[in-house]
């Protein structure tokens, strides 16, 4: 009887500023090959919310791209896009917040989170509006920046005042100045549209793991701007609560607590400032994952490779290999993670059902080299995983 070929699933995350999910899961299945020609193959590139989100979600939804030239995270014209899906029911649109604030849209000189604003995302969702749709689905993830949505609110027509009355500057760095929201402007067919947004469910606006702390740095912030924002989250959770919230409340249940609800600090706290206009706030995977079948293809491999581009104490805290190898372990099926960076916590992916992980990058180099070599890396680190693979299966026991 010949025995069947491996079956393999291959379900990484992208590499941020480098590669899509779907390259990532190509350079992988590359990889494989070289050693494994006859293996049996399951490409399924997952997206987070971040980058390449509404590009992943129309291919998967038969939908389509729509152009649209908005205004970036520094304050200048961007060329951003947003997604109609087709299938039943009323028109669907997602916008992906990277797609217009992201971090890859901050250049390196400018990473001054105090001063980038989220107004991209409103005219986006007003552009989605303007198009038809009536059901809105908003991506978290892959944020440059950390202004509570205040610019998105904005942009959708609420007026944010200081205690002069003045409106408010871009950027985080002027929320603690916030004494009032004047919601009269805001675009009507908001009322009428179902606003979804799918966010990591651990990222919180305020408190001790609030998102200022939490991703402040990363983005740019010195300790003394990580308090500023975070000041500045607190005054807006209060304001939008007073002035925002309550013309959007929920005609029966508990209002969502603004400053600690799962969700509300993502993408530098636009949870909590779409949540203030009636958006649900829902855990990303259980969105963005409805459809692709995830947990019966993982099931029928015998084998998980995943992939993201640094492994480390974020990774548990609601990151795709965290995700996959939760489900693949439901399964009983092994999961090896390749990472662009390994940092510290890693080995609490073990905790979650990662077998094994692995960095791609050869010798130490420099960042614009390892993300310009990022696919060839990949192809290259798996193929040395699958011979060490091959190798350990070719060891019997030894005898006492």
């Amino acid at each position: 009887m010949t025995p069947r070929p491996h079956r393999i699933a291959i379900a990484p995350s992208g590499f941020k500023e480098s590669l899509s999910a779907a390259r990532v899961a190509e350079a992988i299945a590359a990889g494989v090959r070289r050693v494994i020609p006859d293996a049996d193959l399951d490409l399924i590139p997952l997206v987070d919310g971040g980058e390449g989100t509404a590009e992943a979600l129309a291919l998967a939804g038969g939908g389509r791209l729509v152009p649209v030239t908005a205004t970036g995270p520094v304050g200048d014209p961007v060329a951003s896009h947003f997604a109609l899906l087709g299938g039943p029911g009323p028109l669907t649109a997602v916008v992906e917040m990277a797609a217009v604030a992201g971090l890859a849209l901050v250049p390196p000189d400018r990473r001054h989170p105090g001063a980038t604003t989220t107004y991209g995302v409103g005219e986006l969702i007003r552009a989605a509006l303007d198009a038809g749709a009536r059901r809105i689905l908003v991506g978290c993830g892959d944020s440059g920046t950390s202004d509570g949505g205040a610019g998105a609110l904005q942009a959708l027509g609420a007026r944010l005042t200081d205690r002069h009355g003045r409106e408010l500057r871009p950027g985080g760095g002027a929320l603690h100045e916030l004494e009032h929201i004047d919601p009269s402007g805001l675009d009507p067919r908001l009322a009428d549209t179902e606003l979804l947004v799918a966010c990591n469910p651990y990222n919180v606006l305020c408190g001790k793991r609030g998102v200022a702390r939490v991703f402040g740095p990363q983005k740019g912030a010195t300790p003394a701007e990580v308090e500023l924002l975070s000041a500045g989250l607190e005054r807006l959770a209060a304001v939008l609560t007073r002035d925002l919230a309550p013309a959007f409340a929920p005609p029966a249940g508990t209002p969502v607590d603004l400053r600690t609800a799962p969700g509300t600090g993502a993408s530098g706290g636009l949870g909590a400032g779409l949540a203030s206009v009636g958006a649900r706030l829902l855990p990303r995977y259980d969105v963005l994952l409805d459809g692709l079948d995830l947990d019966a293809r993982l099931a029928r491999a015998d084998f998980v490779i995943t992939a993201e581009g640094a492994l480390d104490h974020q990774t548990v805290r609601g990151k795709i290999p965290a995700e996959v190898a939760r489900r693949a372990q439901a399964a009983g099926v092994p999961v090896l993670v390749l990472a662009g960076t390994i940092g510290p916590g890693a080995q609490d992916v073990r905790a979650v059902g990662v077998d094994a992980y692995s960095a791609i990058l050869p010798a130490p180099m420099t960042l614009v080299e390892a993300i310009g070599r990022s696919g060839e890396f990949l192809a290259d680190a798996t193929e040395r995983a699958m011979r060490i693979m091959a190798l350990g299966t070719r060891l019997a026991p030894v005898a006492a």
